[in-house]
């Protein structure tokens, strides 16, 4: 495809004779040298597109693998193998925590209603908070340890409060740490915001009866989904990695990860690969592919659920989402030589590439977004034709392959209901267009090995439409990224105004995502922080750079 499409920009004879006959061999000289150009430009124009379709055309390739796998899906109620009755394994439960003082009280809580044996199970508080977190967290372990749950008393809970001084290795720090003085065969991890159902332990523990499985994956579910219209696109974003990533990775048989939380590990697995290792911010997903790599099986239950507060700021979303973007590229850089090197199957490598290598995109699009003017300029006189052998089958690939996959994710998870995600998919779109920026920076970071703080996301235990939240605590500074995005964002309103100018319709639906996108993060980051200025610095909660690799 390429070669002809650079065949036709370099002038090929009938063209040429063309223009020597209507402007003359020194204006043609001139137009030539402009032609060589425009080709020079719209190579990487091209070049890029086709990356961005390949990543979209592996969007629907996990579909089918998903579809075509169905079979091989794990189900909580059909374990292989069954702890017999009173032989159940001892559990430790990790909670580590990071300035959580709104949600404390509820994970605990959850967590100290589990249905399991009281002699069977511990939970660890792991505790780095640096405010008042610290007070709070330690009063409710009091209570529960004493058999009291703040209004009736209780059996007494198994449970401790462990607080480290330091940051030393963030969040694998401190799960290392717990690990020194566990009792626990299997090791069990909750965010803090998350709400475990009770009969969670009692259904994932019997998947490890089988003596190879090394972890066990639950399905993340929404306590706020729909508390603003940003939750029920994130809520939609995650359903599509839940259910299509990890379902179609799982069902293949091929390497997926721990999502840091809401799943349970064999503690020998975590020996056995190396440990919690902190050189990366997605240790969870590092310490997967070490594991699977020495021979672990992974399981994942998709029909076990797990509930989880969803940010309700901008910025909190794209903290979280740069802290994913950076990690992954971190883990691919460390873990994907290994993997290429090792004996795994192909399809186990590509694979393994695909999902370590996605965040690439982000720079790529920035790559696309400077050259997409010019490139439009340069190609006005081609005419629709060209464009719809080109330009739209590499639009499918790369854009529409996006909202297929995430209208597939909830027809599975809403068969009733999931044609009303018809109305988010021009903004689940233009939300991946607006993450451009902060991700760009992050996966940049990550290449050139920038070391940065594990940003935790803050949450505010708030589940209503309307409730009022206490984001002023831990609100971000906003610095100049919102003011790009939305200088970018006028860029492409330029852009479409210079499509509907020169009769170029087709590509007026493709700039307004754009459009709205980095308009949308933008004026949402400002908007949501417009109390900020109200607050003393020493209010504000900002993660100091600790050096990752000591």
């Amino acid at each position: 495809m390429l070669p002809s499409i650079l065949g036709v920009m370099l002038a090929p004879k009938g063209f040429t004779h063309y223009l020597k006959s209507h402007y003359g061999d020194r204006t043609f000289e001139h137009l030539y040298r402009w032609n060589a150009f425009d080709t020079a430009l719209l190579i990487p124009y091209f070049i890029v597109m086709v990356i961005l379709a390949f990543y979209g055309i592996h969007r629907y390739q996990l579909v089918w693998l998903y579809y075509k796998n169905k079979k091989n899906a794990a189900k909580w109620d059909e374990p292989p193998m069954r702890y017999a009755e009173g032989q159940l394994p001892y559990v430790t439960i990790q909670l580590p925590i990071f300035n959580e003082q709104f949600v404390i009280d509820r994970l605990i809580d959850a967590c100290c209603r589990l249905d399991y044996p009281r002699d069977r199970f511990e939970i660890q508080v792991l505790d780095d908070s640096t405010d008042e977190t610290v007070l709070v967290a330690q009063q409710i372990v009091d209570r529960y340890a004493a058999g009291f749950d703040g209004v009736h008393p209780i059996a007494p809970q198994p449970i401790v409060h462990l607080h480290r001084t330091n940051r030393h290795g963030y969040k694998a720090g401190a799960l290392d740490k717990g690990l020194d003085v566990a009792k626990g065969e299997l090791v069990a991890i909750f965010d803090a915001d998350f709400v475990p159902p009770t009969d969670w332990l009692m259904k994932v523990v019997h998947h490890f009866a089988e003596p190879g499985i090394g972890m066990v994956q639950t399905r993340w579910t929404h306590l706020n989904r729909n508390y603003s219209f940003l939750t029920q696109v994130e809520a939609i974003l995650l359903d599509g990695h839940f259910v299509l990533e990890h379902g179609g990775r799982s069902r293949a048989g091929v390497f997926f990860n721990f999502n840091g939380t809401a799943g349970m590990w064999r503690r020998e697995t975590i020996g056995s690969a190396g440990g919690w290792q902190h050189d990366t911010l997605t240790e969870d997903t590092d310490l997967s592919y070490r594991a699977q790599m020495v021979g672990w099986e992974f399981k994942y239950l998709q029909d076990v659920e797990c509930p989880a507060e969803l940010p309700i700021e901008m910025t909190a979303f794209k903290t979280q989402q740069a802290r994913w973007a950076k990690g992954l590229i971190q883990t691919g850089k460390k873990i994907l030589p290994r993997v290429m090197k090792s004996d795994q199957p192909w399809h186990t490598k590509l694979e393994a590439w695909y999902h370590l290598t996605a965040n690439i995109s982000y720079p790529l699009m920035i790559v696309l977004s400077v050259l997409l003017m010019p490139a439009m300029i340069i190609r006005s006189w081609q005419g629709y034709i060209q464009m719809l052998l080109i330009d739209l089958p590499l639009f499918m690939a790369s854009t529409m392959s996006v909202s297929t996959f995430y209208l597939v994710s909830q027809k599975e998870l809403h068969p009733k209901t999931w044609y009303r995600t018809f109305l988010f998919v021009p903004f689940l779109m233009a939300l991946g267009v607006g993450l451009t920026i902060t991700n760009t920076k992050a996966v940049m970071e990550a290449l050139f090995g920038v070391k940065s703080a594990f940003a935790r996301t803050p949450k505010y235990s708030v589940k209503k439409k309307g409730e009022k939240s206490q984001a002023q605590k831990y609100r971000k500074r906003l610095g100049i990224v919102p003011w790009i995005e939305l200088s970018i964002g006028c860029y492409f309103a330029f852009t479409v105004y210079y499509a509907v100018s020169t009769e170029n319709f087709f590509t007026v639906p493709f700039l307004l995502l754009f459009v709205l996108g980095y308009w949308y993060t933008g004026l949402l980051s400002l908007l949501q922080g417009r109390f900020e200025r109200n607050v003393s610095p020493g209010q504000e909660m900002h993660e100091k750079p600790y050096p990752m690799g000591i």
